[in-house]
């Protein structure tokens, strides 16, 4: 009894053996990313775009001001070829997302993601240097984000660019986008704000569901009517160039009240709601001995 009950206990603790580091693997791979892990994900690359050279900035941050034209441009030709019903702005705001996909899948520097990205680092180091750093960055980006916006709107407005019928579209989309006082504008920034700052927070734990969180974030945000400051400044850019709107106006009706609501909703609300949620956890793994982090 003794001799065949022998060679099946080292048989069962080899395969035991053999198969846990691939039990382990799956686990891993099944598991959902920590709030934590996901805090670690988003301050370590807003340390990584705070060092990155002036220079890199300027030429990201323009690429993603024109870039996001696309959102625009995509709303006005979708607009052309729906009929005139009430459940056709659902359709057509598929479109914004665009211009969102290709500027944050490109990893091109767009403000509303920094409002939250960037301020990590800040929160985490309250040091002079890394508000610095991020005043800096802010800066850069929301300049070249704009300039861009101003080039492709004024660029899309060119006889030739585009059709008669597509320009009137695109116009039209335009002024749905600026349309409000800047009370109201700034009212419905903060949503879109929060948004964006959620859609990065979200990002490291979508693996393959990445492109469609980006579609549905974007897509709720053109449907409901919040206003994004970059893609807005297409919009006030197009209404500008065309004549239809003043630069006082859209500076202080629409630019700046936009601008301070997006900063409101992604900083203030978003990100200092979930440096509360994990500080305690962070503080916790910093205390930690380095053998005892996971």
């Amino acid at each position: 009894m003794n001799n065949l009950g022998s060679p099946s206990s080292p048989s069962f603790s080899s395969s035991e053996t053999v198969h846990r580091p691939a039990e382990e693997r799956s686990v891993d791979s099944a598991s959902r990313l920590s709030a934590r892990l996901i805090y670690e994900v988003v301050r370590r690359d807003g340390e990584e775009e705070l060092n990155r050279p002036s220079v890199s900035l300027i030429w990201s941050g323009l690429a993603a001001g024109i870039l996001i034209s696309l959102s625009v441009i995509a709303q006005a030709v979708l607009l052309s070829y729906l009929p005139e019903a009430r459940w056709t702005v659902l359709v057509e705001s598929l479109g914004y997302s665009l211009g969102f996909i290709v500027v944050i899948y490109g990893r091109m520097q767009l403000f509303t993601e920094n409002t939250i990205t960037t301020v990590m680092p800040v929160v985490a180091q309250r040091s002079a240097t890394c508000l610095r750093k991020m005043i800096r960055l802010w800066a850069i980006v929301l300049s070249a984000n704009v300039l861009g916006a101003v080039i492709a709107s004024g660029f899309l407005l060119l006889p030739g660019v585009l059709p008669p019928e597509l320009t009137e579209n695109l116009l039209a989309v335009a002024r749905h986008g600026v349309e409000g006082s800047a009370g109201g504008n700034f009212m419905r920034a903060m949503p879109a704000g929060v948004l964006i700052a959620a859609l990065v927070w979200v990002m490291p734990g979508a693996r393959g569901e990445s492109l469609v969180i980006v579609l549905a974030m974007t897509w709720l945000l053109a449907v409901a009517g919040f206003a994004h400051v970059i893609a807005g400044s297409v919009e006030a850019g197009l209404l500008v160039w065309q004549g239809a709107l003043g630069i006082g106006s859209a500076v202080f009706d629409f630019f700046l009240p936009v601008l301070a609501g997006n900063v409101v909703g992604g900083t203030a609300i978003f990100t200092l709601v979930t440096w509360g949620q994990v500080k305690n956890e962070v503080a916790q793994a910093d205390d930690a001995p380095d053998g005892e982090q996971s």
